[in-house]
């Protein structure tokens, strides 16, 4: 998360006192007495807040917030005055402060507000983030998040399969998202332009086969749950592919069919022709570093699909998260996502699961998160976890943690 406060008043005094708490607090204050020379701390890049006082020689603080609007209407900027009069606190937030303090203002008030207006800060910035290598990357950066070992290496995987022209068996656990892959696949391939048809396969019977065939002409037929293909629709299928088909078929199972070919369920000669190429989707147990990045786009959907102010994820909120299972992966995680979005809180548990483990994966993820604010800045990462040198370092090698993983 962001630490830096840009602050701007004429008064030393003030400015000095106010830069040691924000100090005290492990903040990163920027000092400025007057509105040029704040301006040169200033531009579309400035990653902090600004807290300025309002009277000033020559240009003042409404100055000062009206520059910063132009730069970034997101930028929070906190206005502190001497007066403390009611028309002047109205005309501030009427023109856009985030808020307003009285001085002389207690300490633990002044940074209440300073916290949290950086956390919303740290938020509008990762959103923004998140947007631009949505909009900027090819379909598997828009549609598969994650900056994971694993959800990297998975989103190469697919960049390959894609190319080729051969069948394609994805296989994941419930809820990881096997249908969303097979739509990527399609989308990087070079039937990109021709349709992709997503059939259950269980209800299938062989006309259905037929027909789904003719509307993914020359494009791609996804056969979601594959193993639930009946003996004559596995025969249909495995006839067609031998004769040869404009169309590619994606198969999709969170089963082994493996143990359904051994047990003659399922067709040996269909399952080696549809595992031809294969791209395995991980676990969220697998890569639970996602998981705030995850969590913080599924509740951004949930509330904009109910038309609900987004709210602040609480870093114990985001811990818990991350120290439980997910048998559900993303889907158990979406729900989970509604549910806070919408006031209920968070309802999955980590059941079954010793003390120690749970203490364990606890501390990982807090590990994780403050890696990730400082950015892999492993001096600043120990200090506010407030971590002797030997000990973060013991933690980091115990939870086979490497900073430079987490560096932007």
């Amino acid at each position: 998360m962001t630490r830096r406060v840009l602050l701007v008043d004429d008064d030393r005094e003030v400015r000095e006192a106010l830069g040691q708490t924000l100090e005290l607090a492990d903040l990163d204050p920027v000092l400025a007495g007057s509105f040029v020379e704040a301006k040169d701390h200033l531009d579309a890049r400035f990653d902090g807040i600004v807290v300025t006082d309002i009277r000033m020689p020559g240009r003042d603080g409404f100055h000062l917030l009206d520059h910063v609007r132009t730069l970034d209407p997101d930028l929070p900027v906190i206005l502190l005055t001497g007066e403390g009069d009611v028309p002047t606190a109205v005309r501030a937030m009427a023109a856009g402060a985030y808020d307003f303090l009285e001085k002389p203002c207690a300490p633990q008030d002044f940074l209440a507000i300073v916290e949290k207006a950086l956390k919303g800060r740290a938020l509008v910035l990762e959103n923004r983030r998140l947007k631009l290598e949505l909009e900027s990357g090819d379909a598997a950066s828009r549609m598969l998040f994650g900056a994971s070992a694993p959800a990297r290496d998975l989103r190469a995987r697919i960049r390959i399969v894609a190319r080729a022209s051969a069948e394609v068996l994805v296989t994941g656990e419930t809820g990881t998202g096997t249908p969303k892959v097979a739509e990527v696949i399609h989308l990087l391939s070079s039937a990109a332009r021709h349709p992709f048809v997503k059939r259950a396969a269980a209800p299938l019977t062989p006309d259905g086969l037929t027909e789904a065939f003719e509307a993914a002409q020359s494009g791609s037929l996804y056969l979601d749950e594959v193993g639930g293909l009946t003996p004559a629709v596995q025969y249909a299928l495995l006839e067609r592919l031998e004769a040869g088909t404009s169309t590619r078929v994606l198969a999709g199972t969170t089963r082994d069919l493996t143990a359904d070919v051994a047990e003659g369920r399922f067709s040996v000669d269909l399952y080696y022709r549809l595992d031809l190429m294969r791209v395995r989707i991980p676990s969220l147990r697998e890569r639970t570093e996602d998981i705030p990045i995850l969590f913080r786009h599924y509740v951004a959907q949930a509330c904009e699909q109910a038309n609900l102010p987004e709210p602040e994820i609480p870093p114990d909120v985001v811990a818990r998260l991350m120290a439980q299972d997910w048998p559900g992966n993303a889907r158990g995680l979406m729900s989970a996502a509604m549910r806070f979005a919408l006031g209920l809180g968070e309802a999955e548990t980590a059941e079954g699961l010793g003390l120690a483990e749970q203490m364990a994966r606890v501390e990982r993820s807090l590990l994780i998160e403050a890696l990730r604010r400082t950015g892999g800045n492993a001096t600043e990462t120990a200090k506010a976890l407030k971590l002797p040198r030997k000990t973060f370092y013991d933690k980091l090698a115990r939870h086979d943690l490497k900073p430079e993983s987490y560096r932007s």
